[in-house]
């Protein structure tokens, strides 16, 4: 089966824009990409001029559609995962907050099966804790946040392949040790829900911590102890340079005068567009699966408005609300979406960006920057589907 996308502006892996382009996909591969209007396929797609871009890649989303992966079935997996597809996501993350050890094997001997499927778009599993410190739940559930456990974390990493990333407060006992352990077995081992210093987000970057989870979220910056102006996790994180930063850029989590100035810090190419999304994401539920949250101004708020708990965001529309709000450049954002996530992961070999031999995982957008096509693996996503 051989499809061609044509009369599109398509993003190359120089991040210039290729006008008048179309690509070439035969099976589940991107085969070539081409100026012009001559036709090689069995199936046409008409961009009709609009940004022709990689799938996008999400390394932190808990569920959609109405699903999420705390149930830790496949259905709920394969709910959600569909349910972001059709708004641009086609690889995922699936995250799970902190939670007990019988739900956190349940998710992952369900992650470990679907993903011996490339088509079911799940590229590992996310363990968004426990070890977290407990002054700066957040949003987690606290009866389940513990200090890190050497025998425990080493024996779901030995058990289940699918463990691909996992987050820590670098400044508990045993963080250092936890982030070396992870960073030795390939696993990406994030900085969340901390109060550390730029001293310990230091010490945690050179034992493994590599990943800053939703930056500015549930982390210090710059504040008063007395009369005294000290550094916080923000700022031990931005000097850093090879440190990269996931961002919820949906403009409520972190507003557009934070967003352009992380990029102009950071640059594209250490920032991944993450979602956070809860149940109630790409659906028309208002409830989320934690019985303690409520849908409040665009977001997940726990019920007496003391945390924000995660978003209703995809996506597309991080991608209007970085460009859009923002101002940085469509190339740019592209990727932040696509192209870091799929380095931070370690499948930039395949995915990420639009080039002959890498996985046909595109999404196309109008010069409105809405969504008009995805495809995953070589196959148009009906985008209607479930709406």
């Amino acid at each position: 089966m051989t499809t061609q996308i044509i009369n599109g502006n398509v993003l190359m892996p120089s991040g210039k824009w290729l006008g008048n382009a179309s690509v070439l996909i035969e099976d589940s591969k991107i085969k070539n990409i081409m100026t012009g209007d001559e036709c090689f396929a069995d199936n046409v797609i008409d961009a009709c001029g609009g940004y022709v871009m990689p799938g996008g890649i999400d390394l932190h989303v808990h569920g959609g559609g109405g699903a999420d992966f705390m149930e830790a079935t496949r259905e709920a997996f394969v709910t959600a995962a569909e349910a972001h597809r059709r708004h641009g996501t086609t690889s995922i993350l699936p995250t799970m907050a902190s939670s007990t050890v019988e739900s956190m094997h349940r998710a992952a001997r369900v992650c470990d099966e679907l993903m011996s499927d490339p088509r079911s778009g799940i590229i590992g599993l996310h363990f968004e804790g426990p070890y977290f410190a407990p002054g700066m739940a957040g949003g987690q559930i606290p009866e389940n946040i513990h200090m890190p456990d050497s025998g425990e974390y080493r024996g779901f990493v030995e058990a289940h392949p699918c463990i691909r990333r996992w987050d820590a407060s670098p400044e508990l006992p045993g963080a250092l040790e936890f982030a070396s352990y992870m960073s030795s077995k390939g696993v990406v081992a994030g900085l969340a829900h901390t109060a550390a210093t730029a001293a310990q987000v230091e010490d945690g970057f050179n034992a493994g911590f590599s990943l800053a989870t939703h930056f500015f979220n549930a982390m210090t910056t710059s504040h008063k102890v007395g009369p005294y102006k000290h550094e916080g996790t923000v700022e031990g994180v931005l000097l850093i340079d090879d440190f990269d930063v996931e961002v919820i850029a949906d403009g409520i989590h972190v507003p557009a005068p934070m967003l352009r100035l992380l990029y102009k810090i950071k640059g594209a190419g250490h920032i991944c567009l993450v979602t956070d999304a809860q149940a109630c994401s790409a659906s028309d539920t208002d409830k989320a699966f934690d019985p303690r949250v409520v849908i409040y101004n665009g977001v997940c708020m726990l019920a007496d408005h003391s945390a924000i708990a995660g978003s209703c965001a995809t996506m597309d529309r991080l991608i209007r609300t970085y460009v859009h709000d923002a101002g940085v450049p469509l190339a740019e954002v592209s990727r932040m979406a696509s192209e870091t996530p799929a380095r931070v992961m370690g499948i930039f070999d395949r995915k990420g960006s639009l080039m002959a031999g890498k996985d046909a995982d595109i999404m196309i957008m109008d010069k409105n920057l809405n969504l008009t096509h995805v495809l995953m693996m070589g196959e148009e996503v009906d985008l209607t589907a479930g709406a």
